[in-house]
């Protein structure tokens, strides 16, 4: 195992410090500092990859964004975690495909939805599902006032092959209409936006990012799969809080994460005690701190154990 042979490699660089003449033991001591630094990062990351053991963590995560409790500032909200997501998908090295944007009236965006493309992407992601609450100055406000927003964020992984789940025709309302992007600007001159409601359950989903009809249908028929499934789920679930409930109402008393920007500068996640007051590094996609502690948390495998939180 290569994390045996690093390991290896640093008991041989101690030894050689300690044999090594007092004017080389320095350089050699700063060598093995660099390499004992990387085995822990090493370890910490094969540490939180044994927890991602779920039927399916190795799957390819929908995650998707809704605005909600705050009007013209929950749809900026809802802009920034777009980024914010953006950019933790850049940082680990996966793939993203936004699948549908929705521009807010005056600011931002009401909803999006973008498929992440990765080894283990829904065993991390899926630590991100829920209401996440925002805390600020308001840019719109011409009195400079403190606001608060807030967004949930949704995630489902994509279903494979393997998994068989037939969504009859009947069921399905489809709606075809001219794609927009964000701002309104026209993105194409024919109606290829793709809009799917599953009428028994309600559950809508929109797909405009291919200038092919038949491709959104075929890109949103699979986010209703997906989410139609996860839905089957949780019905069988006895916790159904597991995953629905623990979004719940997109406003006050339901969030899983605060960022607070004013009077200080704090993000914390509510489920299990992690913080941090680099703001500006979490909005920029450092996301793994709240992912990992969840993980080790066990959360949602041992709901029944008791998170210990800072007040």
């Amino acid at each position: 195992m290569a994390f045996n042979r690093k390991l290896d490699d640093a008991a041989v660089m101690t030894e050689l410090i300690e044999s090594a003449a007092p004017a080389e033991q320095e350089a050699h001591a700063k060598e093995l500092d660099q390499a004992v630094a990387g085995l822990v990062e090493e370890l910490d990351r094969l540490e939180i990859a044994s927890f991602l053991t779920g039927q399916f963590d190795r799957n390819n995560a929908i995650l998707s964004i809704q605005s909600g409790a705050g009007g013209t500032e929950s749809n900026d909200w809802a802009d920034m975690l777009f980024r914010m997501y953006t950019r933790w998908v850049e940082r680990r090295g996966f793939t993203l495909e936004v699948q549908d944007v929705q521009a807010g009236d005056q600011a931002g965006i009401t909803k999006a939805t973008m498929l992440i493309k990765g080894e283990n992407a829904y065993g991390y992601v899926k630590a991100e599902r829920g209401v996440h609450r925002l805390v600020r100055i308001s840019p719109f406000d011409a009195n400079k006032r403190r606001h608060t927003s807030f967004c949930a964020v949704d995630v489902v992984a994509e279903i494979t092959e393997e998994i068989d789940i037939e969504v009859p025709d009947s069921e399905i309302r489809v709606d075809v209409y001219r794609s927009s992007g964000k701002g309104g600007q026209g993105v194409n001159t024919t109606d290829s936006a793709v809009r799917l409601t599953h009428l028994p359950t309600g559950i809508v989903v929109v797909c405009q990012n291919e200038r092919s009809q038949i491709k959104n249908r075929a890109s949103a028929l699979n986010v209703l799969k997906a989410r139609l499934y996860e839905k089957k789920l949780d019905e069988q679930r006895s916790e159904m809080e597991r995953f629905y409930g623990e979004k719940g109402e997109i406003g006050w008393g339901s969030q899983i994460r605060s960022y607070v920007l004013q009077p200080y500068q704090m993000v914390k996640d509510l489920r299990t005690g992690v913080s941090t007051s680099d703001t500006q590094g979490v909005l920029d996609g450092d996301l793994d701190r709240f992912i990992y502690g969840w993980l080790r948390a066990g959360c949602p495998r041992h709901r029944n154990k008791e998170i210990q939180m800072d007040d």
